[in-house]
């Protein structure tokens, strides 16, 4: 091969390289920025967004996470209330938020503290209908969700006009770097469509 020719090769996959290791560092930054402002109890509700429900109604390890952490948190600011948002998946028997009431009332949290958002199926879903739930005066919420999924959560809550501090459940270990693959390609996207 001559070395125009390599040139006219190697200049692409350069190019292409860069714009990947750019959109890599550039992700990282949005993962690890999706970890503040940590919650303080301050804002009177918290969305808990849901995640998938297995048959029998078995929350999956991440729901569970969350649930453990919007549990941890309730238990810490009791004037919180907290919604429980997810509607019911075509694999699912079940409304996520309804087993995200069921789960957090067996471990001693009184229905008067949770609202139930459970129709939808997507994270601009949870908030959006949270939204509606809520009294309009309400600009600044808690999201509570797996560390990964924060900073997606954050963008848009900001996009339908609310501030947001966190609470950061853990990933599962076992689908870890597949979600948090997945979840780099859903930042972008937010980010450009905002949704």
């Amino acid at each position: 091969m001559s070395k125009k020719k390599r040139w006219i090769v190697l200049v692409p996959l350069i190019i292409m390289a860069t714009s990947g290791f750019g959109m890599w560092m550039l992700t990282s930054k949005w993962l690890e920025d999706g970890l503040k402002p940590k919650a303080n109890g301050s804002n009177e509700y918290a969305i808990v967004l849901g995640a998938k429900v297995k048959q029998g109604q078995i929350p999956s390890l991440a729901l569970r996470y969350r649930l453990e952490a919007a549990l941890e948190y309730a238990n810490t600011y009791h004037n919180v209330k907290l919604v429980v948002t997810g509607g019911q998946g075509p694999d699912e028997d079940i409304e996520e938020a309804a087993v995200m009431k069921e789960y957090l009332m067996e471990n001693g949290i009184p229905e008067s503290r949770i609202i139930v958002e459970d129709q939808s199926t997507s994270t601009y879903e949870n908030l959006l209908f949270s939204q509606q739930l809520l009294p309009d005066s309400v600009t600044s919420v808690t999201i509570i969700t797996s560390d990964f999924h924060l900073q997606r959560a954050k963008i848009i809550a900001e996009g339908i006009g609310w501030n947001a501090d966190v609470v950061a459940a853990k990933t599962p270990q076992i689908s870890e770097a597949k979600l948090r693959l997945r979840e780099r390609a859903a930042l972008l996207k937010t980010f450009v469509s905002g949704k």
